[in-house]
Order: structure tokens, then C-alpha cells, then sequence
């Protein structure tokens, strides 16, 4: 029933020991850089993206394509390698470290997440852990990419796909929750 007591007391939450790796101001700066500048950069000015997003501490290799409305919740904890895309609409949600390698597809509306909550807790414990996509990976549209999933080169996660656990090299995963289908095949 929807009456019943509640498993959790959201008074008792408390996340003093996480450390978003700044100092509060600079993350509001961040914040504020990020709303303004990100979505008033016409598509071609992709290279003042990569600039600001290096200024404030990612990692982004040469030839990067991030588009104007993708977000990024703490750059410092970003990596992302030469020659890699973020499409519109993606979320990095770094409260840990995320690490994309080369020439990999983040398509439009994928959100990738590193942090949850542990629901066993009566206080709602934040836990976070990283995310690796390898070299070569596509993650297709609108998919989400959970705490500490590793996805291996040359992997393509399918649309839609929610990547609760780490999918394997050279496959082609898909589903909810995602699952490796079938070898990718090169040229």
C-alpha cells in the first residue's frame, strides 16, 4: 500500500565525506560558465567548448566534438580521448571519474552516471564508482551507463540500452537491462 511506513528517513542523509574535487565557488563558476557559454556556442565553435571544458580541468584530446548542449556536472573528473564525439543532450554525471577512450560515439541523450544511492540504507547512502568506455565504442542513442560498468573496445551499446554491468570488447550489446548480442565486425 501507499501508506505503508517508509524504509527510508531522508533527514539522516548526509554526504559531508564526498568530495566534488573544488572548492564550492569554483563549481558555481563552473555551473555558471557551462549554462551560458555551452548553449550559446553555435555548433562550429566546438574548439571554444573543448577550451573552457580544459580550462576547468578535463582531459580532452585533439579533434574532440562535444556539442553545445551536452553537460558536464565536474570536468575535473572527465577524460576524454582524441578524436571522440559527445552528442547533444548527453549528461556526464562525474561525481567519479569517467574515462572515454579515442574515436568513441557518446550519441544524443545518453546519460552516463556515476553515482547512485544505496537503497538498503535507512539514511539513502550516495555511492559513486567510475565509468570506462574503450576505444572505438559507440554508445547509441538515448542509453544509460551506470556506476562502474567498464565498456570494451569496440563495443556498440545499442539505443536505448541501460548498462547496469560491464559489456564485453568487439559486441554488440542491447537491451534493458543491456546484454551482449553478437561480435561487431570491422572492415
Amino acid at each position: 500500500m501507499t501508506n505503508n511506513q517508509p524504509f527510508v528517513d531522508l533527514r539522516k542523509y548526509d554526504q559531508s565525506w564526498f568530495d566534488r574535487g573544488r572548492p564550492s565557488w569554483y563549481i558555481l563558476l563552473w555551473w555558471f560558465v557551462q549554462a551560458i557559454a555551452f548553449p550559446l556556442t553555435p555548433q562550429p565553435l566546438n574548439s571554444l567548448r573543448c577550451i573552457l571544458l580544459r580550462l576547468f580541468g578535463a582531459r580532452i584530446g585533439k579533434g574532440v566534438l562535444i556539442r553545445p548542449t551536452a553537460r558536464f556536472t565536474y570536468p575535473w573528473k572527465v577524460t576524454i580521448g582524441d578524436y571522440s564525439w559527445i552528442g547533444d543532450d548527453v549528461v556526464l554525471y562525474s561525481l567519479d571519474e569517467i574515462h572515454i577512450g579515442e574515436h568513441c560515439v557518446i550519441s544524443h541523450k545518453s546519460y552516463i552516471c556515476t553515482g547512485s544511492h544505496d537503497m538498503r540504507d535507512p539514511a539513502f547512502g550516495l555511492k559513486t564508482a567510475g565509468i570506462t568506455i574503450g576505444n572505438g565504442a559507440w554508445v547509441a542513442a538515448d542509453c544509460f551507463v551506470g556506476p562502474g560498468v567498464e565498456i570494451g573496445a569496440n563495443a556498440v551499446i545499442g539505443a536505448r540500452s541501460s548498462v547496469f554491468s560491464s559489456m564485453p570488447s568487439g559486441q554488440v550489446c542491447l537491451g534493458s537491462p543491456c546484454r551482449p548480442q553478437y561480435p561487431r565486425l570491422g572492415k
